[in-house]
C-alpha cells in the first residue's frame, strides 16, 4: 500500500509539474530559420541577376535554382513541433496558427516546391527567364507568411 501512495504521489507531482518543464526548440527554430536564410540568399544571387545588378552567369545562376529546389525538398515536420510558436518561445516568428492547419502548411510548402522546380528550369535561360519565374517562387514565400508569420517588429 506504501508504494502504491508513493507511485500516486510522484505521478500526481511529475503531471502537475509537467507544464512547468518547458522543452528546448531551439535547434528545431535554428534549423528552419537556417532554411529559410539559404532561400533567401539564393533568391538574393538569383533576384540580382533577373534585375541586372549581377551579369547573368548560367553556373551560378542554376546553382542557386537548384540550391532552392534541394532546400524545397526537406522534410519540415521535424522542423515544426507543436509549442515552437511565438507565443510559447522566443526567437520565432512562427504562430501559433500553424499546428491548427498543418495540411495548409504542407500544401503550401508544395507550392514552393513546385515553384521553385519552374525557377530552376527557367535558370539556364537567361535574366528575363529567371524574373518570370521568380514571380510564382514569391508568391509561395508569400501565401504562407501573410498567415502564418508574425510581422517582423
Amino acid at each position: 500500500m506504501k508504494r502504491l501512495s508513493l507511485a500516486l504521489a510522484v505521478a500526481t507531482f511529475g503531471l502537475a509539474s509537467a507544464p512547468a518543464f518547458a522543452q528546448d526548440f531551439s535547434g528545431h527554430v535554428k534549423a528552419r530559420q537556417g532554411q529559410f536564410r539559404i532561400l533567401a540568399i539564393n533568391l538574393g544571387i538569383l533576384g540580382s541577376i533577373a534585375k541586372g545588378e549581377t551579369p547573368y552567369d548560367a553556373a551560378t545562376a542554376q546553382a542557386a535554382a537548384d540550391t532552392i529546389v534541394a532546400v524545397s525538398m526537406i522534410n519540415q515536420a521535424p522542423l515544426w513541433p507543436a509549442g515552437s510558436d511565438n507565443m510559447a518561445i522566443e526567437g520565432t516568428r512562427a504562430l501559433p496558427v500553424i499546428w491548427e492547419n498543418m495540411a495548409d502548411i504542407g500544401a503550401k510548402w508544395g507550392a514552393l516546391g513546385e515553384a521553385a522546380k519552374g525557377l530552376q528550369a527557367a535558370a539556364g535561360t537567361d535574366a528575363a527567364g529567371i524574373g518570370a519565374a521568380l514571380g510564382p517562387v514569391g508568391g509561395a514565400c508569400k501565401a504562407c507568411h501573410d498567415t502564418y508569420r508574425a510581422p517582423q517588429g
